[in-house]
């Protein structure tokens, strides 16, 4: 696992490093634009490229004086772009230090982006958007230092303009923005390099490679039987909406569990019987099973509320409500969420947890860490957000999945996640890793399937056809 940091987050660690370990800051930010420099020069290899480096004024514009020193040093051939204004102590430090040359033109091989990093908080315009236009319209290579100027670390949306990146370099550690929202078409690929600050909270987000998520899937025993693996229950599906049902239940097959079980309407079971013949079909939800989902395709109703509610107050184990489950505890009530016996995950997209927590959805997407994690903690429980990149968090543990592409971003996609982390819980695996696990498989499996079909073609068949090449990468 690695952490992620938000901006506020950043500044307290470099706080914490500078004032009780007595790190100077002309260290850090020497470290920083050497790092910055030594990945250039991974890019350069043993050609001869122009690198010109467009420095701000702030202590990110510092690493860029930094850097373009260290490259002239090493025999490259350099250039600034500086911005004037009123520059920040160590900036102008270290633009004293830098003897080289400057320019006024954006032109070069390599152009890295040194003006803003993390720490954004207004809307970029004027000669920093036409600065940023032109650096975007050069169809040169782009090296963004820290964080493409113009992505808020905070929140990882565009400020009005923002640089297209080909690398970040992440200086310390990973932030929020590099993973989520704007920042995902923005950062290109994120390098992170430690140049010595040190974190000294507990609190962080995290994001997980494949061998964590490996850890999910144990081998298994060859004296076992379905027993063993656990009982799913879905309660998903309705006359309008067959095909929900079908597919939560063809990725719980997938899972690894013992037992899938639906609780649906005739006309689903009817549907259905034939070709999902290892599916037990019931009338009820089965209270004994290890883990259950509801609401995938269900409809809106109060009945479907009393059904939610009765599962809260007598359900001991893992309930995931996902669509219109959440749906209907936003019409019917969600302090009910708040008296129950069971582990309960919830996975909303982004207009479904506005109409569940009240945000609108501007002011989630401007604070979605805090407003996740506070509702989490609110209600007591495990809260995913989808979305292109997602939150996970039950209040006081982060992760954020990034898993994934735009092959996702069709219709069927909720079911199959819901289906599949149903069954993960019910082999045996506790809510909150079968909420990552599940989340994680369903990206990278439309990862595998967009290479051979493209993002545009992949269908939800394709997923499931395709579950188990993921899970059989993250295995061998």
């Amino acid at each position: 696992m690695e952490r992620i940091l938000s901006d506020l987050e950043m500044r307290a660690a470099d706080a914490y490093t500078i004032d009780c370990l007595n790190i100077s800051s002309q260290i850090l930010m020497t470290r920083a634009g050497t790092a910055i420099a030594d990945e250039i020069e991974k890019i350069v290899g043993d050609g001869k490229k122009k690198i010109l480096l467009i420095c701000g004024i702030g202590n990110n514009g510092g690493d860029g004086y930094v850097c373009a020193r260290v490259l002239s040093e090493r025999g490259h051939e350099v250039a600034v772009y500086a911005v004037d204004g009123n520059l920040s102590e160590d900036c102008r430090r270290e633009k004293s230090r830098y003897s080289g040359k400057y320019t006024q033109t954006i032109d070069g091989d390599i152009i890295v982006d040194c003006l803003f990093g993390t720490g954004l908080v207004r809307p970029i315009t004027g000669i920093y958007a036409e600065i940023i236009n032109s650096v975007n319209s050069s169809g040169k290579f782009v090296v963004s230092a820290d964080m493409p100027s113009g992505i808020c670390g905070e929140n990882g949306l565009m400020m009005g303009a923002a640089i297209k990146a080909d690398v970040t370099v992440a200086i310390g550690e990973y932030k929020f923005g590099h993973f989520y929202a704007d920042g995902l078409d923005y950062c290109g690929k994120v390098i992170k390099r430690d140049i010595g600050i040190v974190c000294n909270g507990d609190n962080y987000a995290f994001i997980y490679s494949d061998k964590d998520i490996k850890n999910f899937f144990p081998k298994r025993k060859r004296n076992t039987h379905k027993g063993t693996y656990g009982s799913a229950c879905i309660a998903a599906g309705s006359d309008k909406y067959i095909g929900a049902a079908a597919l939560a239940c063809a990725a719980a097959l997938k899972s690894g569990c013992g037992y899938i079980k639906l609780s649906t309407c005739e006309r689903v079971a009817s549907a259905l019987a034939a070709k999902m013949p290892q599916v037990i079909f019931t009338d009820e939800a089965d209270m004994t099973s290890d883990a259950a989902a509801v609401g995938m395709g269900w409809g809106i109703s109060e009945e479907k509320y009393q059904y939610i509610c009765n599962i809260l107050k007598n359900y001991e184990k893992t309930l995931i409500i996902d669509a219109d489950g959440l749906n209907t505890l936003s019409k019917y009530g969600v302090n009910v969420l708040k008296d129950k016996k069971c582990t309960v995950i919830l996975t909303p997209h982004l207009k479904e947890f506005s109409r569940l927590s009240g945000y609108g959805a501007d002011e989630i997407k401007s604070m979605p860490l805090k407003i996740c994690r506070d509702f989490a903690k609110k209600y007591g429980v495990i809260l995913l957000l989808k979305s292109a990149s997602s939150i996970l968090t039950d209040g006081e543990n982060t992760v954020i999945l990034h898993r994934g592409n735009s092959a996702l971003a069709k219709g069927g996609s909720g079911d199959m996640l819901s289906g599949f982390m149903c069954g993960t819980a019910a082999r045996g695996v506790p809510a909150f890793e079968a909420a990552t696990c599940a989340a994680y498989v369903l990206g990278m499996t439309a990862e595998i399937c967009s290479a051979g079909k493209s993002e545009y073609c992949v269908t939800s068949e394709d997923i499931i056809k395709n579950l188990h090449t993921a899970v059989l990468r993250l295995t061998d």
